[in-house]
């Protein structure tokens, strides 16, 4: 038997209500549970989050290493270039790596509270082919 019976992602920011909207077009997601200090939303595929308001936020500073990445998000997609443009157009903003080598299969960005997040892509599951 189980000792939790289910968990949730949870981030802190200054503006909980504008972070759930940010993930909730990402996540084609919708609104589960509102507080005055905390929005909990469903994804479409059923990832839950929540974005607990907490007026002294900072973002992590990644990937500068005085402010270290404490952890992140990953999302699988299909198309880096249009998923991109999705969360670019939702306010999120991509984060310069270094040294990333060949064809990106993963790229990083911000949301718009600054807490970092992976894109993806899906690995091909054909054969190699040549």
């Amino acid at each position: 038997m189980a000792l939790v019976n289910a968990g949730v992602v949870v981030l802190d920011c200054a503006e909980p209500e504008k972070l759930a909207e940010f993930y909730k077009a990402l996540l084609g997601g919708e609104e589960t549970e509102t507080t005055a200090n905390r929005v909990e939303i469903r994804g479409a595929d059923g990832f839950r989050m929540a974005f607990r308001r907490d007026v002294n936020a900072t973002p992590p500073s990644w990937p500068r290493p005085e402010n270290s990445l404490q952890a992140h998000l990953d999302f699988v997609v299909e198309d880096l270039d249009a998923a991109e443009r999705g969360v670019v157009g939702l306010g999120g903003r991509p984060l310069e790596a270094k040294d990333a080598p060949g064809p990106y299969e993963e790229r990083g960005f911000a949301d718009p509270a600054g807490h970092s997040f992976t894109l993806r892509r899906v690995a091909s599951t054909a054969p190699k082919q040549g």
